[in-house]
């Protein structure tokens, strides 16, 4: 271990489960990297420590005005060896976040380190089935007990590591069905939907569990002002393409920058199509439709790496897109992306990081 890096060692190990019944973020593995911060002294007690409970204040300030924010990232495991998929880019806009929220940043560096020590202490947990991963999820929360509307003065940062399967379960791409909300709106402009907060996830159950109840998987949100412009859906970015051309929702402060948004369009660049960021209304989605332009829609992110969807509600109307069935370029990219986190293809770019022995 660095000295930089405390290891506390528990003293019996979990059973693992079995790989066959992973489900998504259901098991929780032996141990997880602890951070704290204090206003007085900073970050500081870099720990790997045995997963747990932990103590909190009944007044901790997470609780009662929403100081929290998340990353979800991914660790793969082939040939014998385990790595991190542009782990980077997730500190970097954990960072972002934690900013928006007036929180204090961490080291992305020193994060890094501890992370990959982290996995490398429980990479007999990364499982190695078709879909499967070692979900990663770092998490900064307020503990200052005190009930004051201001920032708080005392922090924790805890990262903890779940073996999980498929996002949605069955087959990586199985078409799901998406239903647009024109009621509720998740976040505007300047407010905090380019950050990755819990509270933006806590604004949008109510009309994920509206849109369970009408048979559909997910909820693709309109802007928050006229109602009208695409955004993304509840766990993913979204994707069209219509006429062959790659087409999605431009970054515009109430839209998270995904990361494997952003992988997506510089593969698929790679690959020779034209992709374009701009507004997309719905009204011109359902006129693409009707013409016979809108070929294939899918989502992308870190939990459903690229989903293609089969079917889209928008008020009355539902449409159906390419057959209910896997579009080609969905396709194509899925297997290009799967394939270069998995080093089944070579990794030009250097996205995959490799996890070292640590001695």
């Amino acid at each position: 271990m660095s000295e930089k890096i405390q290891f506390v060692e528990r003293q019996q190990l979990k059973e693992k489960p079995d790989p066959k019944d992973l489900g998504f973020g259901e098991h929780f593995t032996d141990y997880m990297l602890s951070f704290q911060y204090d206003a007085d002294k900073g970050w500081h007690d870099l720990k790997i420590v045995p997963y747990g409970s932990i103590e909190i204040s009944p007044a901790a300030q997470a609780l009662h005005y929403g100081q929290a924010v998340f990353e979800g990232l991914k660790a793969y495991k082939h040939d014998g060896e385990v790595d991190l998929f542009r782990p980077s880019q997730n500190f970097k806009r954990i960072n972002n976040s934690l900013e928006r929220l007036e929180m204090p940043k961490v080291d992305e560096e020193l994060l890094l380190e501890g992370l990959k020590q982290l996995v490398d202490v429980e990479r007999d947990w990364v499982p190695e089935g078709d879909g499967q991963s070692l979900y990663i999820r770092p998490f900064v929360f307020a503990t200052e007990g005190v009930l004051g509307v201001r920032p708080a003065k005392s922090y924790q940062m805890l990262i903890i590591l779940s073996p999980s399967g498929n996002y949605y379960g069955g087959e990586s791409l199985t078409p799901t069905k998406i239903y647009v909300e024109d009621e509720y709106v998740r976040a505007v402009r300047g407010g905090v939907g380019f950050a990755k907060v819990a509270g933006n996830y806590a604004a949008s159950l109510k009309s994920q569990t509206n849109a369970a109840e009408e048979g559909y998987d997910q909820v693709l949100w309109l802007d928050g002002v006229e109602r009208k412009y695409i955004e993304e859906v509840g766990s993913m970015n979204i994707f069209f393409v219509e006429n062959g051309k790659i087409v999605t929702p431009e970054l515009n402060g109430s839209i998270l920058p995904g990361i494997t948004r952003k992988t997506v369009i510089e593969l698929a660049q790679k690959l020779g199509y034209e992709v374009e960021t701009r507004h997309v209304s719905i009204d011109e989605l359902f006129e693409a439709y009707d013409k016979g332009e809108l070929t294939e829609v899918f989502g992308t992110g870190t939990a459903a790496v690229i989903s293609p969807v089969g079917k889209l509600k928008y008020e009355d109307r539902e449409i159906v897109i390419n057959n209910n069935e896997t579009g080609e370029i969905t396709q194509k990219l899925y297997d290009n992306y799967v394939g270069i986190q998995s080093g089944k293809l070579d990794d030009p770019e250097g996205w995959r990081v490799v996890v070292p022995r640590y001695e």
